[in-house]
Parts: C-alpha cells; sequence; structure tokens
C-alpha cells in the first residue's frame, strides 16, 4: 500500500485535474450553445437554397434550358476520386476525430476499390480541413493535395468558399471526377454522425412532391430560370460546405463538453476512492502506533 504521503500528493493531483475538466467543459458548453445556434440558423437558409435550386432545376430542365454539359454538372467516366474532409482542429473530443477519419477512410477505401477494378492508375485526392483531418491523412500515406487549418469557432461563408474553390478548379481541370465531402453531422449534444455527400458533379436535389413542382411553374424568372440556376450552382457548392464546417463545429464542442464531463466524473470517483484509501492508511497507522504504545507498556 502506497504511504499516506504519496496518496495525499495523487489525491491533490486528481483535484486540480478535476478543475481542469471541468473549466474546460463550462467553456466547451458555453461554445456549443452558440455554435448550435449558428446550426439551427444556417439549416433554413441551407434548405431554401437547396429547394430553390432543386425548383430552378425543373423548370430549367422542362424548359430544355440546361443541359449536361454545364461545367459543374457535367458526369464523366471516374477515374480519380477527391474527398474533402472536415475535422477539428484540436483533440479532447472524445471518439469524433477518429469517427470521421475513419468513416472518409472507408469512403476512399470503397471508391479505390471501385476504381482498380477499372484503371490501376486511379487514385484519390483528399482535401483535409483541419488538424485531425490532415494528421490522417499523412500519416496514411494518401495524396494530400490541400489543407485548411485553423478555422475557429465561427468559420465563415468565405472561408467555405475557398475551400469549395480548391475542389471546383480540381474537377474543372479533369484532376478529379468526382468529389465528396466528409463531415460529422450535428444531430444533439451526444450524437454526432460522420456523413458523406457528393459535392461534384453537383446533382440538384429533387422535390418532395409534385405540389411543389406545380407551384414552381407560376414563378416568372428573370432573365431565365435556366440563367439563374447558372449562377446558383457555385453558390449552391459554396452553402453545402459552408453547412458542414457548421455541423462539424457544433459536433466538436458538443463532444468535447461530453469529454470533459466524463473526465471530471471520473476525476470526482478517483478522489472518493482515494480519499477512502486514505482513510484506511490513516487508521491502520494510528492503530500500529498504539499497539507499539501498547506493547511497550507491557514490556516496562
Amino acid at each position: 500500500m502506497p504511504s499516506i504521503r504519496e496518496i495525499r500528493q495523487r489525491i491533490r493531483s486528481v483535484k486540480n485535474t478535476a478543475k481542469i475538466t471541468k473549466a474546460m467543459q463550462m467553456v466547451a458548453s458555453s461554445k456549443m450553445r452558440r455554435a448550435q445556434e449558428r446550426v439551427e440558423k444556417s439549416r433554413p437558409y441551407a434548405n431554401q437554397i437547396r429547394e430553390l435550386t432543386a425548383r430552378l432545376a425543373a423548370v430549367a430542365a422542362s424548359s430544355g434550358e440546361i443541359s449536361d454539359d454545364l461545367a459543374l454538372l457535367k458526369q464523366r467516366p471516374v477515374r480519380n476520386v477527391g474527398v474533402v474532409i472536415i475535422s477539428p482542429d484540436r483533440g479532447l473530443s472524445g471518439a469524433l476525430p477518429s469517427n470521421i477519419n475513419r468513416h472518409a477512410a472507408q469512403t476512399a477505401a470503397r471508391e479505390r476499390k471501385a476504381l482498380t477494378e477499372q484503371n490501376r492508375s486511379a487514385r484519390v485526392d483528399f482535401v483535409a480541413v483541419g488538424r485531425k483531418g490532415r494528421d490522417f491523412v499523412v500519416n496514411a500515406g494518401e495524396n494530400l493535395i490541400a489543407e485548411f487549418t485553423n478555422y475557429g469557432d465561427r468559420p465563415s461563408l468565405s472561408d467555405a468558399s475557398a475551400i469549395a474553390q480548391v475542389a471546383v478548379d480540381a474537377f474543372l481541370k479533369g484532376e478529379v471526377d468526382v468529389v465528396y465531402l466528409v463531415y460529422a453531422k450535428f444531430i444533439n449534444t451526444v450524437t454526432q454522425r460522420p456523413t458523406t455527400v457528393q459535392l461534384l458533379p453537383v446533382k440538384p436535389p429533387e422535390q418532395e412532391d409534385g405540389a411543389d413542382t406545380q407551384r414552381a411553374l407560376d414563378y416568372i424568372y428573370e432573365p431565365s430560370a435556366g440563367e439563374i440556376f447558372k449562377q446558383l450552382l457555385p453558390r449552391y457548392v459554396d452553402v453545402q460546405v459552408f453547412q458542414a464546417l457548421l455541423e462539424t463545429v457544433a459536433s466538436q464542442q458538443s463532444a468535447q463538453m461530453v469529454a470533459m464531463k466524463n473526465a471530471t466524473d471520473n476525476a470526482n470517483e478517483l478522489v472518493q476512492d482515494l480519499n477512502l484509501t486514505y482513510n484506511k492508511a490513516r487508521q491502520a497507522a494510528i492503530t500500529t502506533q498504539i499497539l507499539e504504545v501498547v506493547a511497550g507498556a507491557e514490556a516496562l
């Protein structure tokens, strides 16, 4: 059994650790609320631009104003794949970073398996957003074409546009034929779901029912639905990346708050166990001293 002094020092150390994790839990809780508010406020805009894109695509396609030859819509045989992985910049977020990285690795492995059956020289290129994703790509020996770190707790639309532009440029130059976006979708405080969506070529979302299509035909578009659709496509890509950034930030803050709460609870339980051990050791020392005094008195 360790000495009383060692137990006392360990109790002091664990208490200090509990204070640190408690403070980090409070900070993450405050940031999580703000991040959650940003996600909730941005989702209506993302949904509306998705619905507008679907409406314009339906109207323009029915009137023959757009075709598959449009640059961001053009489908071509897949020889090379691009993956944009959005991950946290910092750790202490539980299993969230590893879950995102594992999901990205599974996506890359699935696409690589499908490609190598047709083309031995096929490759998968990565764009890493966040240090955890970048470290994973580098350590895995994957081809990293761009990285974005330190995007902070309040990423802006300009940050998302810069990320999207790298993917768009690689797609337009023919360096990749399809681009996937991997991020953590914020569900609630304890649930963050790694998600993969196709970013390029753009697949216009489908409308939910025929009534929406009927209402869409009543609109008058100037100069035309096809022209507006062409101008809206780059913004649609930017908004997808921006929403993924906000979702990942909210997920990271939630995961960190839960991880720090668990760490604080574990530290408090450890302090209780150490206090029990300390009291037992102290009682044993006192008993030993009493026995020594009694034995000495009997010897006299």
